[in-house]
């Protein structure tokens, strides 16, 4: 992966630090299922809400007022360990591939230890807001990615 985070690391081997940006996000008392443990699904808003809440404060932008729109059209989650609210969660973000019009992050999620609970990508195409046609990654996009 580009920035931090290397191609060959394994990973339940992500560590924090492999991680150019990493966001602080809380669990809710409604995450935890009838097990006890943050529900699968909550890791896909966890990522969901890293990326798109970055990528507000990178950019600078509204970015749900951009005449592109990312449409998420793939998303992959392992879990190595459970979460639990009232845990704070740290998703750390890293650029796997930038296209023309496609974005492909690698994403790590950590509760209390130093070895991340799960571990994903989130693929983001940019389309018209209208048309739903795939269209370049905007500029301001491009500009934030850069970070990474």
């Amino acid at each position: 992966m580009a920035g931090k985070q290397h191609v060959l690391t394994a990973p339940k081997d992500l560590r924090r630090a492999d991680f150019t940006v990493l966001r602080t996000l809380p669990t809710r008392w409604s995450d935890d299922d009838t097990y006890g443990h943050v529900n699968n699904v909550v890791h896909y808003l966890l990522f969901d809400t890293a990326v798109n809440g970055w990528l507000i404060e990178a950019s600078g932008v509204d970015i749900r007022q951009l005449p592109a729109i990312g449409l998420v059209v793939e998303t992959s989650c392992q879990y190595f360990a459970e979460l639990r609210f009232p845990e704070v969660v740290t998703a750390g973000i890293a650029l796997e591939k930038l296209g023309t019009s496609s974005v492909v992050y690698g994403l790590a999620l950590f509760g209390a230890g130093e070895s991340p609970a799960a571990a994903g990508r989130f693929v983001h195409v940019y389309t018209d807001r209208e048309t739903r046609r795939p269209v370049p990654v905007p500029p301001e996009i491009r500009r934030a990615l850069a970070q990474l």
